[in-house]
C-alpha cells in the first residue's frame, strides 16, 4: 500500500515502516558520532522502550555501550488496510540493527501494567542475561487496568482548583486561540495518579528484586518534566504534575531498597520540553515547546530526544561521571532549557503570537517536521509515493 500521513488533531494515525526505520538509523548514527559511553551498562531493562525517550535509552545503551536490551512496549500490528503503530515499527528497526551490530535485543509486545508481562520479563531476565544492571522506566500510558484489583484507571490532563486559560495552538491547522480546561474532581485527580505514578514502577522493582535479577549496584531511573510557569496549571500544577511528584515518592522509595542491594541506586531525570506522544496531547504545551525551539536552535542549544538521553548517559549516569542533583536529588538534563536568558526571551515571545505570526515568531514548521518523524514521514531518502509492504512480524 502506499501510506501518508493522516493527522487527526494531536495524533497521525498512519505509521511508515521505512520512515521509522529511517528515523531509527539517524538517531542509531547519533550515538555512534558521540563515541563510546564506558563504562555503561551491559543489560539493560527498558519498560516504555519503542518510542520517545524509551527508544533512545535503548538505542543509546546499545550503541554506546554494547548493551544487552529486554523492550516492553504495547504496540499495535497492521490490520487489513491499516498500518501499525511507529511504536512497532520503531520496534522492528531497532532489533534489526542491533542484532547486525552483534548486540542481543529481545522485545515483549504487552501491557506493561499486568502480572502477566512482568513475568514473561522476569523469565527472559533469567534465561538470557541473567541479571541486569540498568532498568529504565519510560511508560506512558492514558489508561491502566490495575493488575491487583482489576479496575480501569483513566488519566487526565486537567488542572486541580479551578479551570486555567491560555493560549494553546492547533498544530495541524495553525490556529493559536484560547482555552480554558476545568479542573479535575477527586476521582480524576486519584485515576491519573494510578496510571501515571509510581506504584507500577515500585511494582516491577520489587519483582526484580524477588527474583534476584538485579546485579549489585543496578541503576533505576525514570523520566520526568517541570517546564516554565507558562504550563504549570495544566502539566507541573495539574493532575499530571500530582502523578510525577508520586513518581519521585516512588525514586526515593526504590532507591532505599537498591542501596540495600548492593549500593545500586534508583534517579529521576528531569529532561527538556519536546515533541513526542505524550506532549502532543497536552493543550499549552505544543505552542510553547514551538517558541522554545525557535529561541533555542537560534542559540544552538536545541537537543531531541536522542541528545537528551545520549548526554545523560554520557555526561551524568555512566563514563565514569557522577550524576549531579538538584535539591531534590533529581538530574536536570533540561538545565538548557531552563536558563533564565532562553525563559526570559520564551516569555517576551508568548503574549505577541498570534495566528497571522505563528510562522514567523515561533518554530512551528520544526514542531510539525518533528511531529511526523515520530510517524515515520518526511525521512530524506524515502519514496513516499512508492507502495510499501505494512505487514512486518515482530523480531
Amino acid at each position: 500500500m502506499i501510506i501518508k500521513p493522516k493527522v487527526r488533531g494531536f495524533v497521525c494515525v498512519t505509521a511508515h515502516p521505512a520512515g521509522c526505520a529511517a528515523h531509527v538509523q539517524q538517531q542509531i548514527d547519533l550515538v555512534k558520532t558521540k563515541g563510546p559511553i564506558s563504562p555503561g551498562p551491559k543489560k539493560v531493562l527498558v519498560i516504555g522502550a519503542s518510542t520517545g525517550f524509551g527508544l533512545s535509552s535503548r538505542i543509546s545503551a546499545t550503541f554506546g555501550s554494547g548493551a544487552a536490551t529486554l523492550g516492553i512496549f504495547f504496540e499495535r500490528p497492521s490490520e487489513e488496510g491499516r498500518p501499525a503503530t511507529p511504536g512497532w515499527y520503531n520496534t522492528i528497526a531497532f532489533t534489526q540493527a542491533a542484532r547486525a551490530a552483534g548486540h542481543y535485543a529481545a522485545n515483549i509486545n504487552g501491557d506493561a501494567f499486568s502480572d502477566d508481562v512482568k513475568k514473561q520479563a522476569l523469565e527472559i531476565i533469567a534465561r538470557d542475561l541473567g541479571q541486569v544492571d540498568l532498568v529504565v522506566y519510560s511508560l506512558a500510558s492514558p489508561r491502566r487496568t490495575h493488575p491487583k484489583t482489576g479496575a480501569v484507571h483513566k488519566s487526565t490532563l486537567q488542572p486541580i482548583g479551578a479551570p486555567y486559560t491560555n493560549k494553546t495552538v492547533d498544530t495541524d491547522k495553525g490556529i493559536v486561540n484560547e482555552i480554558t480546561i476545568p479542573p479535575a474532581d477527586a476521582a480524576g485527580i486519584a485515576d491519573t495518579l494510578a496510571v501515571m505514578g509510581g506504584e507500577d514502577w515500585e511494582m516491577w522493582m520489587q519483582a526484580l528484586l524477588d527474583a534476584k535479577l538485579l546485579a549489585p549496584g543496578a541503576i533505576a531511573i525514570s523520566y520526568t518534566y517541570i517546564g516554565p510557569c507558562h504550563t504549570w496549571p495544566i502539566y507541573r500544577d495539574g493532575t499530571i504534575g500530582g502523578a510525577k511528584l508520586d513518581l519521585e515518592r516512588a525514586c526515593r522509595a526504590i532507591d532505599a531498597k537498591l542501596k540495600a542491594h548492593g549500593n545500586g541506586r534508583a534517579l529521576i531525570s528531569v529532561n527538556k520540553a519536546l515533541v513526542t506522544q505524550a506532549s502532543s496531547a497536552i493543550p499549552v504545551v505544543p505552542l510553547y515547546i514551538s517558541i522554545l525551539y525557535k529561541v533555542m536552535k537560534a542559540k544552538g542549544t536545541h537537543e531531541g530526544c536522542i541528545e537528551q538521553i545520549q548526554r545523560l548517559f554520557a555526561t551524568q549516569l555512566f563514563n565514569g561521571k557522577t550524576a549531579q542533583l538538584d535539591p531534590q536529588g533529581r538530574i536536570r538534563i533540561d538545565d538548557w532549557e531552563m536558563r533564565p536568558e532562553i525563559q526570559d526571551e520564551v516569555a517576551a515571545i508568548w503574549p505577541k503570537v498570534t495566528t497571522e505570526n505563528l510562522v514567523e515568531l515561533t518554530d512551528i514548521t520544526g514542531y510539525r517536521t518533528e511531529f511526523l518523524k515520530m510517524f515515520g514521514f518526511g525521512l530524506p531518502g524515502i519514496d513516499y509515493d512508492a507502495e510499501i509492504e505494512p505487514h512486518l512480524p515482530m523480531l
